[in-house]
């Protein structure tokens, strides 16, 4: 089989050594390279050539590319690099990475051209002072041929390999049957219509999916997905999870997706799951670079037999196996594992691997042309997910701390940022303000800002900590945010309480409301987009907020339960209502302790605040026959919800006071007796408070009056509602009562975002 790659792509595979070396230096934006290649091709003589498009074979490799430029009449091959800031800065894998890529296009140069020799130049242009540093040297001909073939037989090698699995792989899939025998109730109908997206003709298609728990639906969107890869030449699979919990699920189902293969004799997929970095480092009082860590020291030399040894292991490759033989072979298991996405069959993450800004699955997605699949676990969570993706804050405490460690020319620009910024705030009235478009003036002060952090930071890089440093992301963040800002966020103030002596400070803040127009290209990347979930009501809030095209179908599973499995109490006797609160919770208690001694057992009553809860949790603990109470407080730690959730036991008693929309709303399971009913005292509509009326106005806006409401309130809350009342009913098996305790809740237009099975 032939292959055919790019220059940089076969460099960046095989000729990367050394550090791994992490420490922040500002590169030049894709905008400021292009200028700064035009410009020094510009200088160049008559006879200069520019973009000399190359190509040249290896046995069954084609490698091919284009030459910055080359100058005839010198003899001299020309690879551009531009930067900032100090030339010494530019770290050594990177210069390692430049040569190789320019003595890959000497060799095709002097195969074309049938030269015996050739001089071949590094030319590093900084854009800040517009000057050139050349770093020459002369190659024979035959020395080039023989890095060239080196190189290429490295990837060559990797490349039959991958491609042998991909055949044995494919093979697998093609035989593959479903690992539980037969489908569940429901799961037949999702994986069909899984099966029917993964399939379209064109890429970018996408399928809204509502499926209740207890089908599977993990299995019931893996497999059909697994399956399309052979006929539609998926590379990869991404499935995606708003939360760590959520990957167990998905590594479980591949497990037994495997153990099938295995027992035909056929190889294992290659699974990954990623972990977040904080949970993977190793060293995390150390810097990510040789001169600190010591996993990061030669990480590029040792990481081919690193990468070697996980290839070896027949299993899903979690954050246990990658940690281990990591550091067997001293190399950094965050980054390793990130290495590995590029070898992988399925790979398992949170939203943030693909949909935020600087998302690494998206951009090696896009880098090497995958075709992918995409699978969103538990979607109804990706819009607030995707607002806090592309929301920026600048936080006076962070500019504060830069301004005291600056000195020099940053300090004056940071003490002027200041002075903008309290003008932006003086004469508000309001504690919260919302504003069409952020001032000029400002974004000139903190655009000066940045630019004279970048310059300084590239001489002398700063350390992970650095105040400087921190307010320079944060506000890096903000203005990239700014350029953006339309119709679909907002820019707002937020005044902070006065404190004796100081100044007046604010909170600034690009507010995403609707993440669509950044998650359409996202969509677009992937062959397929499935987002699944139990809440996905109404299918058009999604489209609309999500990105999704017009005509994404919208499929709603039927659930495997009856209406006799839960008893459902609307409770109209009761509001819920801020101003009602304190009057509810006696009602509240006494329906909770009648229900409790007509039917002894644990269940899970959610509230609107900490608040609410601890007024009637306490009121209940007062009553002379109150059952055991046990409470969410804030700031749980993951011990602490553990201990909560361990309290549910077969045959226990007692209440579990929750919030709803929090920990134990979802994500949680509580099958047969552990739980058996569930108390619902709000609508989970969210506060109404000044930021959130400047979003339902943007909603308004963009989807009309009663609709932005329902958008911004409404679907939200009920989705909550719904999620939680899932807790009760895990199987066929189960059976459990709801109490819906507001009045609200027997309007129309509440009823008909309940679950039909309901009844």
């Amino acid at each position: 089989m032939s292959y055919t790659v790019s220059v940089r792509t076969l460099c960046e595979f095989t000729a990367k050594q050394g550090d791994l070396d992490l420490r922040f230096t500002p590169a030049p934006t894709a905008q400021q390279g292009m200028e700064g290649h035009m410009l020094v091709q510009s200088r160049r003589s008559a006879d200069y050539e520019a973009e000399v498009a190359l190509q040249g074979d290896y046995e069954t490799l084609r490698v091919r590319g284009r030459a910055d430029g080359y100058d005839p009449v010198a003899g001299q091959l020309e690879e551009i690099k531009t930067y900032r800031g100090n030339l010494d800065a530019i770290r050594a894998n990177h210069r390692a990475l430049h040569w190789a890529q320019a003595k890959i296009y000497g060799h095709l140069l002097c195969t074309e051209r049938s030269l015996q020799r050739l001089k071949v130049a590094l030319i590093y242009f900084n854009i800040g002072t517009q000057k050139e540093h050349a770093i020459t040297e002369v190659f024979e001909a035959a020395d080039l041929q023989a890095f060239f073939e080196a190189q290429c037989a490295r990837f060559l090698r990797w490349a039959q390999s991958e491609d042998a699995h991909r055949r044995a792989r494919d093979q697998a899939l093609t035989a593959l049957t479903f690992p539980w025998g037969s489908f569940r109730a429901g799961q037949r109908a999702l994986s069909v219509a899984v099966y029917r997206c993964a399939r379209a003709p064109e890429g970018g298609s996408c399928l809204l999916a509502q499926a209740p728990t207890g089908i599977g639906k993990t299995i019931g969107t893996l497999f059909p997905m697994l399956k399309a890869c052979p006929d539609q030449g998926l590379d990869r699979i991404f499935f995606l999870t708003a939360k760590g919990t959520g990957h167990g699920l998905a590594t479980q189902a591949l497990a037994q997706v495997n153990q099938q293969l295995q027992s035909t004799g056929a190889a294992p997929l290659r699974a990954l799951t990623l972990q977040a970095r904080d949970k993977s480092c190793e060293h995390p009082d150390k810097a990510c670079h040789g001169d600190s860590c010591p996993l990061a020291k030669g990480f590029y030399d040792r990481l081919p037999d690193a990468r070697a040894a996980v290839l070896e292991v027949n299993a899903v490759w979690d954050s246990a196996h990658l940690r281990e033989v990591a550091l067997a072979h001293d190399v950094c298991p965050y980054y390793l594992t990130q290495e590995m996405a590029r070898w992988s069959d399925v790979v398992i993450g949170d939203y943030n691997y693909f949909y935020d800004g600087a998302a690494m699955l998206h951009a090696l997605t896009q880098a090497n042309q995958w075709k992918v699949g995409v699978l969103v676990d538990e979607a109804h969570n990706l819009l607030d997910r995707a607002r806090s993706m592309y929301t920026a804050e600048l936080s006076p405490l962070a500019l504060a701390a830069a301004r005291k460690n600056a000195k020099g020319r940053i300090r004056t620009a940071l003490n002027a940022l200041q002075r903008a910024w309290n003008t932006l705030h003086e004469s508000q009235q309001q504690t919260y303000e919302c504003h069409a478009q952020v001032p000029l003036d400002f974004m000139a002060a903190l655009q000066k800002a940045i630019s004279l952090i970048a310059e300084a930071n590239a001489d002398h890089p700063m350390l992970p900590g650095d105040p400087v440093l921190g307010f320079y992301l944060e506000a890096l963040q903000f203005a990239v945010l700014e350029e953006k800002l339309d119709d679909n966020a907002l820019f707002d103030i937020t005044l902070l309480a006065p404190q004796r002596g100081r100044k007046r400070a604010s909170i600034l803040c690009v507010r995403n409301v609707i993440p669509a127009p950044h998650l359409l290209a996202r969509h677009a990347a992937a062959h397929a987009t499935v987002l699944f979930s139990g809440t996905l009501s109404p299918a058009a809030f999604y489209r609309d907020t999500l990105g999704l095209p017009a005509d994404t179908p919208w499929i709603d599973v039927p659930a495997p339960f009856k209406a006799a499995q839960l008893a459902v109490h609307i409770v109209r006797d009761v509001s819920t209502r801020y101003q009602d609160r304190e009057a509810s919770v006696d009602r509240i208690v006494a329906l909770i302790c009648d229900q409790f001694h007509k039917r002894p057992g644990n269940y899970l009553s959610f509230f609107s605040s900490f608040d609410y809860l601890e007024r009637v949790a306490d009121a209940l603990c007062a009553c002379p026959d109150a059952p055991p109470v046990w409470r969410q407080v804030r700031a749980m730690g993951d011990d602490s919800r553990q201990a909560f959730i361990a309290r549910f036991q077969p045959g226990g008693q007692g209440i579990g006071f929750a919030v709803l929309g929090g920990a134990f709303g979802e994500g949680i399971d509580l099958p047969g007796d552990r739980l058996i009913g569930a108390f619902i005292a709000t609508l989970g509509l969210p506060q109404l408070n000044p930021v959130n009326e400047s979003m339902k106005r943007c909603m308004q806006q963009r989807f009309g009056t009663r609709t932005g409401y329902d958008y911004t309130y409404l679907f939200p809350g009920l989705r909550k509602v719904v999620q939680a009342a899932g807790r009760v009913i895990r199987s066929e098996n189960d059976t459990g009562e709801l109490f819906l305790m507001d009045d609200r809740f027997a309007r129309d237009e509440v009823r008909r975002l309940m679950p039909l099975w309901w009844g």
